[in-house]
């Protein structure tokens, strides 16, 4: 994430010049487009997709549930 000193600001790499310039100062603060690519996209982690897992068997089993009590209660 570039940062600018003379600003003392974070930018991000979307918001500098097309040169890589800082928009308010004018302080070259390097090539926009190699800090983007530097850091490879993964996925979301093992413990949130195993939380997805659970919340979703949680609430399927909650639904057999309401759906049975709806049905002795009609």
């Amino acid at each position: 994430m570039p940062h600018c000193d003379t600003c003392a600001r974070f930018y991000n790499p979307n918001t500098l010049h097309a040169d890589g310039t800082c928009p308010t100062c004018g302080h070259s603060l390097g090539d926009p487009h190699a800090a983007a690519h530097d850091e490879p996209v993964s996925g979301a982690p093992w413990h949130f997709k195993l939380l997805f897992a659970v919340t979703v068997v949680y609430l399927g089993y909650r639904l057999l549930q309401g759906l049975a009590w709806l049905a002795q209660h009609l």
